[in-house]
């Protein structure tokens, strides 16, 4: 594990150079690896470890869509895949990856084979940072450790195929065997992780629920509705509208900057852009700063925990949800993508 320098920190990171594939094999050789639920993380980690060659099986509940998605996948009923039970009793790693709500739900069905020398293993620190809500208290004995990759199940996959991967964080919360660091380690490895670096329960997720409120979906989604509102309040048609704030931004200007940097993007547009973006950027930094302060210290005091918990608890939580999800759909901006969207080559 070395020490790097990034940014103005030093840093623990592991790489795949000096943790390889075999290496992690060979540390998880004799363990059944039991993926809890297959919904968002589960299908890319549990494909992701069974194409490296780790033993695999998968719980989940049966006669549930998610349930035909992992017979589709490959995994057979009572050889891979099983209730969740029974996949926690088989398994000597547990990776927890059911849904926060789901995580809560089902703690008294998994707990007692939470037995000594096992590996408890989650995705999101989320149920044992706030385990005053949520009762998720690990018992003595075990190992519970995370891999937290930054990315979707989804994109986790995608990339695991295209050879690539995505970075995870990685943190040991109870080391009760003394090998809880190489087991999450290869874990990380193993699910198709670029590189791990290190963070603990409670970072991950402060970070993790700040950023899905701000610039990773909540805060971009608003600065697109707003941009896209002021174009077309003046006149601007709806291609125009769209193509300007969203179009441009995924399409083209964020794959170069992923690849080279925000600078790099600054030096390599024209001149016009170049310095209206420079004046600007520090007026919107002004503007939203006191906005994320207050959302971290709203994650960093659990009432964002809160609300989740309280609000998937609702009987009508589904019902409520679909029509949050299908008002945003039905607004121009998202209406106007979806057709342009068909116009790609």
């Amino acid at each position: 594990m070395a020490k790097i320098r990034v940014g103005d920190a030093e840093e623990t990171v592991v790489t795949r150079g000096e943790w390889p594939l075999e290496r992690a094999a060979e540390v998880l050789r004799d363990e059944t690896i039991a993926v809890l639920g297959y919904g968002v993380q589960g299908p890319g980690q549990a494909l992701n470890l069974r194409d490296n060659g780790f033993r695999v099986i998968v719980g989940q509940r049966r006669g549930s869509p998610t349930w035909d998605k992992a017979i589709e996948d490959g995994w057979t009923e009572g050889e891979t895949l099983f209730e969740i039970g029974e996949a926690a009793r088989r398994g000597t790693i547990i990776q927890y990856l059911l849904s926060d709500a789901g995580q809560i739900a089902r703690w008294d069905e998994v707990k007692p084979h939470l037995t000594p020398g096992r590996c408890l293993c989650f995705s999101h620190g989320f149920g044992v940072t706030f385990n005053e809500l949520t009762g998720i208290i690990p018992p003595g004995g075990i190992d519970v450790v995370l891999v937290a990759p930054k990315g979707s199940g989804l994109s986790l996959r995608r990339l695991f195929v295209a050879k690539k991967g995505v970075n995870s964080s990685y943190a040991v919360f109870q080391d009760a065997t003394g090998r809880a660091r190489e087991r999450v380690v290869s874990l990380g490895i193993g699910v198709g992780s670029a590189y791990l670096f290190e963070t603990d329960f409670q970072k991950e997720v402060w970070s993790d629920l700040t950023g899905e409120r701000g610039i990773l979906m909540g805060a971009i989604a608003g600065v697109f509705e707003a941009q896209f509102a002021v174009l077309r309040k003046n006149g601007h048609s709806p291609s125009e509208a769209f193509n300007e704030t969203v179009e441009e931004l995924t399409q083209s200007l964020m794959p170069l900057v992923a690849e080279n940097g925000m600078d790099w993007m600054y030096k390599n547009c024209s001149t016009t852009a170049q310095r209206g973006a420079l004046d600007w950027r520090h007026r919107f930094r002004e503007a939203v700063t006191p906005l994320f302060d207050e959302l971290y210290e709203s994650v960093r005091t659990g009432e964002e925990a809160r609300i989740v918990i309280e609000a998937c608890g609702r009987t009508d939580y589904r019902e409520r949800l679909e029509a949050e999800l299908s008002e945003m759909a039905d607004q121009e901006i998202w209406r106007a993508g979806k057709r342009l969207r068909e116009l790609r080559p």
